[in-house]
């Protein structure tokens, strides 16, 4: 039975509650965050380009405290995008024998718990 687009719009409410939309969305923002960085990393890569003094200069200026938190950031972006990379290919891949939430919700719980520990063991 086909789903006409009025009936899509009013359920639409419940299907942004479930965990695997939540995921979809962590997945996204996360891949398009680290997209954002890239631009970013290439130009701290190119002031070694320039000498040691400007490369030195740079590290300096990173060494402050918010550059310190926008790294385990940049740790937790990490994990949470490849959590939800392998929750793709479980999807993808593999055979369900049970409910799909507990092996979302346990790739989420992993992503973020793999990431706030190297973030602080990054930053300590």
């Amino acid at each position: 039975m086909p789903v006409s687009p009025s009936s899509m719009r009013r359920n639409d409410w419940r299907a942004r509650g479930n965990v695997g939309y939540i995921a979809f969305i962590v997945h996204r923002v996360s891949g398009v965050a680290l997209a954002l960085f890239l631009p970013l990393h290439f130009w701290a890569l190119g002031t070694s380009l320039q000498g040691a003094a400007a490369l030195e200069g740079f590290l300096r200026w990173t060494d402050m405290p918010m550059f310190k938190l926008a790294e385990w950031g940049l740790v937790v972006l990490l994990t949470a995008h490849a959590g939800g990379g392998v929750r793709l290919l479980i999807i993808e891949f593999g055979r369900w024998q049970g409910p799909r939430k507990r092996w979302i919700g346990a790739a989420i719980v992993a992503s973020a718990m793999v990431g706030i520990l190297l973030g602080a063991i990054m930053t300590a």
